[in-house]
C-alpha cells in the first residue's frame, strides 16, 4: 500500500517536479483543440441542421455529404486516427511529436462529435419559434443567429462540456504514443518503469480537470437557461 508519507510520494522527482509541467501540456492541448473544435464543429452542426429535413434550406445532396464525412470521423478510433493522419499533423505543426502535433488529431476527432451535438441540440428548438421569425421577415441568418443558437444555447454549452471532457481522454492517449502531457508521464514512469505512484498521481490530476470542466459547464448551462 502506498501512503502520503512514504518517500515515493514526497522525494520522487517526477511527482514533485514533472507532473505539474505535464499537467501544463494536457491543459494546454484541451484548451486548444477546444477551442478549434468550437471553431469548426458549431458551423459544421449549423450546416447538419440547416439543410436537413425540415431545415431552413433542405438540401438532401449536401446534408448526405456532411454527413458521410461527420460519421466516418466519429467512428475512427483516437489512435487509429492519430496515426492515420500523420503526415497531416507534420504539414501543420512540422512534427508529429509533443503535445503542439497532438492538438491537430486531438481537433479532427472532436470537431464531428461536437457537430452532431449542435445538430441534435438545434433540432429540439421549437419549429413555431422558427416559423414566427420567417412570418415577422428574418433572414435565413437572423433566424440562426437569434433563434437556433440562442435558443439552443444551454443544449450547446452542455455538448461542448461532454466534448472537452472526452478531449481530456483524448489527451491522455495521445500522451501514450508521443503527445504529451499527463498521458506521457504516466506512461513513461508509471507503466514502463513501474512508479505506481505516477500513475495513481496521472490519474488523480485527470479526475480533478474533469470535474472542474464539469462544474463550470453546468454553471453556466444554469446560468443561461431560462426555461
Amino acid at each position: 500500500m502506498i501512503h502520503l508519507a512514504d518517500s515515493t510520494w514526497l522525494d520522487n522527482p517526477v511527482i514533485t517536479q514533472g507532473m505539474w509541467p505535464a499537467t501544463q501540456e494536457t491543459l494546454l492541448m484541451t484548451l486548444l483543440a477546444s477551442a478549434f473544435t468550437l471553431l469548426g464543429g458549431l458551423p459544421l452542426g449549423v450546416l447538419l441542421h440547416v439543410t436537413g429535413p425540415g431545415g431552413l434550406r433542405p438540401a438532401p445532396a449536401v446534408n448526405r455529404a456532411l454527413g458521410a464525412v461527420v460519421n466516418v470521423g466519429r467512428s475512427l478510433p483516437f489512435l487509429i486516427l492519430m496515426i492515420a493522419i500523420i503526415p497531416f499533423t507534420r504539414f501543420v505543426v512540422g512534427t508529429s511529436a509533443g503535445w503542439q502535433a497532438a492538438v491537430v488529431p486531438l481537433t479532427v476527432g472532436a470537431i464531428p462529435f461536437y457537430a452532431r451535438l449542435v445538430e441534435t441540440s438545434l433540432r429540439e428548438v421549437a419549429s413555431g419559434k422558427v416559423e414566427a421569425a420567417q412570418m415577422m421577415g428574418a433572414s435565413d441568418g437572423q433566424i440562426v443567429r437569434q433563434v437556433l443558437l440562442a435558443e439552443a444555447a444551454p443544449g450547446l454549452v452542455a455538448g461542448l462540456t461532454t466534448t472537452v471532457i472526452a478531449l481530456v481522454s483524448y489527451t491522455a492517449m495521445a500522451g501514450a504514443v508521443g503527445g504529451g502531457g499527463l498521458g506521457a508521464t504516466a506512461m513513461s514512469y508509471g507503466y514502463n518503469r513501474f512508479q505506481s505512484d505516477v500513475m495513481i498521481a496521472a490519474v488523480v490530476l485527470l479526475v480533478v480537470i474533469v470535474q472542474l470542466v464539469q462544474m463550470v459547464g453546468d454553471l453556466v448551462v444554469r446560468r443561461i437557461d431560462h426555461r
